[in-house]
């Protein structure tokens, strides 16, 4: 069966409550990204879907909860027929996407008329509910998967203050040395002539800020060099168990290792290599001191202090800061720690991975 959307649900954005008439608790309120604060009174009984109407992340899907209020940054599809399942539907517009509804340049807008042209099949409510157990299931299990992930990472964030304090206000009083006497270089690259047009697809791996995340290293969009580009670089070759440093624009202070695999690279202007002088400071034990919660909020602060609308951390700065030096075999007791609980997360996300591709492929087989 076909039917268009406007047919099979009434979309509908309700009255916007003012930051200054939410509570502290009370009833949800969903904006256009989810809770966004609570109130005395309720719009919506039931469960319903959600579509971002306005902003950055317009056409983005969500389901509040029973007895919640939906703010006007919403749209919500009310009055569903009793011919399609509420999350059937959901999974059907998350498939499919709400792109070709959004309207406006300045300001991406979703508006109901938009709306009208969406056509959604679905067929008996008996396969659809079977198809939504079955989708239901694998969220369930990417949920658990990324469960673990988040406590395996905090388990290393514990392990840390255990060992070594709080870096910043240095709680185990271990010796303070600044960044430049325990490292032997710090240092930032360029972006080569012509720019992304002139990257081959394969080469010598350009390392740019989006794949330096705090603690992993992400390599969708890794860039790569021709021999000549690379040679223009030679100056910020990356080296095995380098530290990597975001110091430009709204990702600056994340920090990660670099991995093998990614050598031969370089870097560029937005990402410092800090390399460990390896016989005072282990580059396992700098990158986790760089990504603590108080140090990184110091990071931030640094990018932040220049008064720019861009945030930026010069290579004076990462020099002068001031890090702790416990022994050398503690920390590398902590590296080995970190090494086993890195292991179990490859396992953990080698399986949430696979996840990620049954549930895109059986999305492909429901609704393609």
């Amino acid at each position: 069966m076909e039917k268009g959307l406007c047919e099979l649900c009434n979309p509908k954005q309700w009255k916007t409550i003012s930051t200054s008439e939410l509570t502290l608790n009370g009833y949800p309120v969903y904006g256009a990204n989810g809770v966004i604060g609570y109130y005395n009174n309720y719009n919506h009984e039931k469960e319903t879907i959600l579509i971002t109407c306005r902003g950055a992340t317009c056409g983005a899907l969500n389901i509040c909860e029973p007895l919640s209020y939906v703010n006007g940054n919403a749209m919500a599809l009310d009055d569903l027929s009793n011919e399609i399942d509420m999350k059937y539907l959901y999974f059907f517009l998350l498939y499919r996407g709400l792109n070709d509804a959004i309207t406006g340049s300045a300001q991406p807008q979703i508006v109901r008329q938009s709306l009208k042209n969406i056509r959604v099949t679905y067929p008996d409510l008996k396969t659809q509910k079977h198809i939504v157990c079955i989708l239901d299931k694998v969220d369930e299990l990417l949920f658990a998967r990324k469960q673990q992930l988040s406590k395996l990472n905090e388990l290393v964030r514990a392990r840390f203050v255990e060992m070594f304090g709080e870096p910043v206000k240095n709680t185990m009083n271990w010796p303070q040395k600044l960044l430049r006497d325990v490292t032997i270089k710090i240092g930032s690259g360029a972006t080569p002539k012509g720019g992304k047009e002139s990257y081959p697809n394969v080469g010598v791996s350009l390392i740019r800020s989006m794949n330096v995340y705090d603690g992993q290293f992400l390599y969708k969009d890794l860039a790569h060099l021709t021999d000549e580009q690379a040679t223009q670089l030679n100056g910020v070759t990356v080296e095995e168990e380098d530290v990597l440093v975001n110091i430009t624009g709204a990702s600056v202070a994340r920090s990660c290792v670099v991995p093998k695999n990614v050598l031969p690279a370089r870097v560029n202007q937005h990402v410092a290599i800090v390399r460990c002088n390896k016989k005072l400071l282990n580059p396992v034990f700098t990158n986790k001191m760089f990504i603590n919660n108080e140090f990184k909020k110091i990071l931030l602060s640094i990018g932040e202090s220049g008064g720019a609308t861009r945030q930026a951390i010069t290579k004076k700065q990462l020099e002068e800061l001031s890090v702790i030096a416990p022994p050398l075999s503690l920390q590398n007791e902590f590296a080995t720690f970190v090494e086993c609980v890195d292991q179990q997360k490859q396992t953990v996300q080698q399986s949430l991975e696979k996840l990620e591709l049954m549930k895109k492929a059986l999305m492909q087989e429901y609704f393609g």
